[in-house]
């Protein structure tokens, strides 16, 4: 039976905020908008590629609700399950906010969560109708970012992939561990019960030593270390430790100052090693969602049947083209992720 969607995600969605022209917080008479969700994100990425995707949520019937409601509608996701519960105007459940400071030169991005009593954390046991929903996609997307907001989210992250799993849909998991959130030891003990239903398994170096335990041979404290065979061996742990995991994809990040990466993706891929081309000297306008359009296009790969190596060199083009726009979400085409991923020049196209 074909299905309605490509693929399908569930999480919390929180409208960003930023000063522009790598200004402090309390420097800017002025903030950005945009939208902080790490799975609504790739929902967006992977519409942009070309295939039909949808959201999942829930979130305070307010102006925040609605703008993240119809931007997500506005690049072709489906947001027709983001479920809506009243505004109280006291707080008591609200949709959560983020600030992001976009550093220069020695100074780090800085990201901060106003995201108290969100709406996601009061989804009641049964109140998703998994079993329908999940029946509608062939691929399903979560992230540790989900799992690190409450009980109640990590009991629906595992109750959907667990009915996605029976239902024979692809999961794939974003470890995207924050430390502002939750600490190793709690990311730990859930990821115990996340990653048996886990087909696709992505993170950077810190991820896959905060949330599963396995560290890379031969890196820093800053996870500086480009060198990807030292991430072979991370990539072989994790397959050796959950058999029911074909993919792995990791990216690297060598942070040389706040507007100048190194970048490079590599990806396990049922057992056979792959790496795109390393992006060296990348200049950054925003480096959010690095991360996610990396995953967005393994996703768009695996279900449109590519070659792994095809899938490894567009995730690395892609990701890198995500860092020249401002925001989380990617605006290249798939075309200039390819040409990016082949070591195409940046030239002007006329």
């Amino acid at each position: 039976m074909e299905k309605q969607f490509d693929m399908l995600g569930f999480g919390e969605a929180m409208v960003r905020f930023s000063p522009m022209h790598n200004l402090r917080l309390e420097q800017a008479s002025e903030l950005r908008l945009a939208i902080a969700a790490a799975e609504l994100n790739v929902a967006v990425n992977v519409s942009h590629l070309g295939l039909k995707t949808k959201w999942v949520s829930k979130m305070v019937d307010t102006w925040s609700g609605h703008y993240v409601i119809n931007n997500g509608r506005a690049h072709g996701v489906d947001m027709s399950d983001v479920h809506l519960v009243p505004f109280d105007g006291r707080g008591n459940v609200r949709n959560g906010l983020c600030f992001v400071e976009i550093g220069v030169g020695p100074r780090p991005n800085r990201q901060i969560y106003d995201r108290g009593h969100s709406a996601i954390n009061t989804v009641e046991e049964g109140e998703f109708d998994w079993k329908a929903i999940l029946s509608q996609t062939r691929w399903f997307h979560n992230s540790g970012i989900t799992t690190a907001l409450s009980d109640v989210a990590i009991r629906e992250v595992i109750t959907s992939m667990k009915t996605a799993k029976e239902l024979g849909v692809t999961n794939s998991f974003d470890l995207n561990f924050r430390s502002t959130l939750w600490g190793a030891e709690a990311a730990q003990k859930v990821m115990k019960d996340v990653m048996p239903y886990v087909d696709v398994i992505i993170g950077n170096e810190e991820d896959f030593e905060k949330m599963l335990g396995i560290k890379a041979d031969h890196t820093s404290d800053s996870y500086s270390s480009l060198d990807p065979e030292s991430y072979r061996s991370v990539a072989e742990k994790v397959r050796a430790e959950y058999p029911n995991v074909r993919v792995v994809g990791t990216t690297l990040r060598d942070a040389k100052t706040g507007l100048l990466n190194d970048w490079q993706t590599v990806m396990l891929y049922e057992g056979e090693f792959y790496k795109s081309r390393k992006f060296e000297n990348l200049e950054i306008v925003d480096r959010t969602g690095g991360g996610d359009s990396f995953a967005s296009a393994i996703i768009y790969s695996m279900l449109t049947d590519q070659d792994p190596q095809y899938a490894i060199d567009l995730a690395g083009g892609y990701s890198a083209l995500c860092h020249g726009y401002f925001g989380d979400w990617n605006w290249a085409t798939r075309e200039e992720g390819e040409r990016a991923g082949k070591g195409g020049a940046a030239r002007v196209i006329r």
